[in-house]
């Protein structure tokens, strides 16, 4: 696959963020750091180094895959300036990379990082469940209070990854219970979600991606697994994908839930584009959730983004690569696997992101493969 800006270096980029940093986490991604690289004919390199005050002048040839979104400035220092250069997003201000702008503040609370548009959770209502974002107790517990008079709730943490950080709500002792295991100043500095809670989910998973002057678009399933401590987790995404972007995807004939989804997703990615006009993202993957309410009702809408390399990044590379090895194929599904508890999990022909004992997570296995 040739490189559409000559990309010579292929290069990991460790943010402030926390998340998905245990030792599993940093193994699989310098693993889809290799492959990526193969797939420019580039060369991979470790670890970024520290940025510097002004921009990298070997950044043009270079490509960088950040552990979470970065902001402006920070692409500035490293030399980013397009797309092309970067295997995730690049946001105006940090809280635009997490689902926190998915919905509005409850009426009257005024605590908002800069930079928020109070517009834009109006524009995003038609294709997103019922919310609020909250950024202090006060705002989670009065925007919860209000929901739970039309059924059961769910409250997430921002920083949370992989389904955890996530307490299902059905009464206000329930509320304050939950309230009770928050950090008021990770509230302050993140916010929390608060969302109507829906019963029989399917989780579909639905993207774009560009690498190398390439466009491949998906849209997926997310299996859940279990976890060493017994916990519910993402297990990994099976995705259907073709070439070209989201224009491609949109023209499946595909059943009515998921291609409501599908239309969802692209139109929350074009609206929070509109609003922020400054956002680069080369990956754009959307959590889709279809479900059943407290009332009975059916409800389809984007729960999340991700612009940055997440769960489903090995089932993409796979179809790059698969697409790199067949000019003349169209479409192709791949799959990411998580297996909790196991070791040497992976099936012969699958490729091995990760296999052993991290120190948090406990014994894991995770691989991806091509399927058909």
């Amino acid at each position: 696959m040739a490189s559409s800006h000559l990309t010579r270096l292929v290069k990991i980029y460790p943010t402030r963020s926390g998340a998905m940093n245990n030792e599993h986490d940093r193994v699989a991604r310098a693993e889809l750091a290799r492959r990526i690289a193969r797939l420019g004919r580039a060369t991979f390199v470790d670890n970024a180094p520290a940025p510097v005050s002004e921009p990298d002048n070997d950044a043009q040839d270079t490509l960088f895959i950040p552990t979470g979104t970065i902001d402006l400035e920070m692409a500035r220092q490293l030399g980013i300036r397009n797309e092309s250069q970067i295997y995730g997003g690049v946001v105006p201000h940090g809280f635009v990379g997490s689902k926190v702008i998915t919905h509005p503040v409850f009426p009257g609370r005024n605590e908002v990082p800069e930079g928020w548009l109070p517009e834009l959770g109006a524009a995003l209502a038609p294709y997103v469940l019922t919310g609020w974002s909250a950024f202090s107790v006060d705002a989670v517990r009065e925007a919860s209070l209000d929901m739970l008079r039309n059924g059961s709730i769910r409250l997430k943490e921002v920083e949370a990854t992989a389904g955890l950080g996530q307490f299902v709500v059905t009464s206000p002792g329930e509320l304050e219970e939950a309230i009770a295991q928050l950090d008021a100043e990770a509230i302050a500095r993140n916010g929390v979600v608060i969302e109507e809670n829906l019963d029989n989910v399917i989780t579909y998973s639905v993207g774009m991606t560009c690498l190398f002057g390439e466009i491949i678009s998906y849209w997926g399933t997310q299996r859940l697994a279990t976890n060493n401590e017994g916990a519910t987790v993402y297990g990994g995404s099976t995705l259907h994908v073709v070439r070209g972007g989201f224009e491609q995807l949109a023209g499946l004939s595909l059943a009515d839930d998921l291609q409501q989804g599908i239309e969802k997703a692209i139109a929350y990615d074009a609206t929070v584009s509109k609003f922020y006009p400054d956002l680069m993202a080369s990956r754009r993957n959307y959590d889709v959730a279809a479900g059943m309410n407290s009332s009975g009702e059916t409800r389809i809408g984007v729960l999340e983004q991700s612009w940055r390399a997440g769960g489903a990044s090995g089932a993409e590379i796979a179809a790059f690569e698969a697409f790199a090895r067949d000019r003349e194929l169209s479409a192709v599904t791949c799959a990411t696997m998580e297996i909790y508890g196991h070791l040497d999990a992976a099936p012969e022909g699958s490729i091995l992101y990760y296999s052993g004992i991290d120190a948090v997570a406990g014994p894991i296995t995770k691989y991806a493969m091509e399927l058909e």
